[in-house]
């Protein structure tokens, strides 16, 4: 169930000398729900994050866990868990004896260390060392450290790096059981795609600004519907005359398609009817997460 507000960015600044790494940003992000992140490389994505965890002290504006400041909440590691990179650990220790370590140092009991690699999927990797991981088994690690507070806010930079595509459907299975427990994660990533399958809500930023905020569904519909229309014919040349007087956008396929954007299946069919055009193929095809991205950050490419 979707609750109420858990993280807000308000007036959110980083100014490095020249660069202007955050300016004036402000979204929210609400409990319940994956919450993706979105932006070009350099768009602020990743400052924006150690703001918001106490790494980074903003030029101006506030980022709130819970209504307060991280530094100001109590025994944080049980209210946040975050992973920022690929975790590190010492390369001798075993993926068990990593997380007892940061379980003592938080007071937590030890047996967090077994039930977080167990949610993880690390049981059977549990005695191998840390030097023996892979990248993958690193970023699992890292969740498992994040999640042994059983925190109810979780912050994950590209997460899915370094897994294969077994590996990123199990992150998006967890990260979605997590949501549906009631707790709020937000997830900055590259991987459009996926987020278009994970992510309830987006928050897409660029040059440090926002560009646009709200359910995924919105935002895609925000585009104007890009509803598109592939259509194949034998007959392209007199379809495409059929339909000139609807002013349609046609775009040839390489594959000898069409692609008709401003018409919906029911005007192009209509009009291949009337002119007696046989159709093999009307299909629509929505915008998708991808294409609406790169519209909303064209030219902002973040390196400033």
């Amino acid at each position: 169930m979707t609750g109420g507000v858990e993280i807000a960015v308000q007036g959110l600044s980083k100014q490095y000398k020249r660069l202007r790494a955050v300016d004036d940003l402000s979204f929210t992000v609400r409990s319940g729900r994956v919450t993706g992140f979105l932006g070009p490389n350099g768009a602020g994505k990743t400052t924006t994050l150690r703001m918001l965890l106490g790494l980074v002290a903003p030029t101006a504006g506030t980022a709130t866990i819970g209504g307060q400041r991280y530094a100001d909440l109590t025994d944080p590691i049980r209210h946040v868990g975050a992973v920022l990179e690929a975790s590190s650990a010492h390369r001798g220790r075993t993926g068990r004896n990593h997380l007892r370590v940061i379980c003592r140092a938080a007071g937590l009991p030890a047996s967090r260390a077994d039930e977080a690699l167990a949610l993880v999927g690390l049981t059977p990797a549990a005695k191998r060392k840390f030097k023996g991981y892979s990248l993958g088994m690193r970023q699992r690690l890292g969740i498992a450290a994040a999640m042994l507070g059983d925190p109810r806010v979780l912050i994950l930079d590209e997460p899915a790096n370094g897994l294969d595509p077994e590996g990123i459907r199990w992150m998006r299975d967890l990260l979605k059981t997590l949501a549906g427990e009631g707790r709020t994660v937000l997830v900055s990533s590259h991987l459009l795609s996926e987020m278009q399958q994970l992510a309830d809500d987006v928050v897409i930023v660029a040059a440090g600004k926002l560009i646009r905020q709200g359910p995924v569904e919105d935002v895609l519909g925000s585009m104007g519907a890009a509803v598109q229309v592939r259509v194949r014919t034998p007959e392209p040349a007199k379809l495409t005359t059929a339909l000139a007087a609807l002013h349609p956008a046609i775009t040839p396929l390489p594959d000898g398609a069409l692609m008709v954007t401003g018409l919906d299946a029911a005007q192009i069919g209509h009009a291949a009817f009337t002119a007696q055009v046989e159709l093999h193929e009307l299909t629509s095809e929505r915008a998708d997460l991808e294409q609406v991205f790169l519209q909303l950050t064209a030219g902002q490419a973040g390196i400033r």
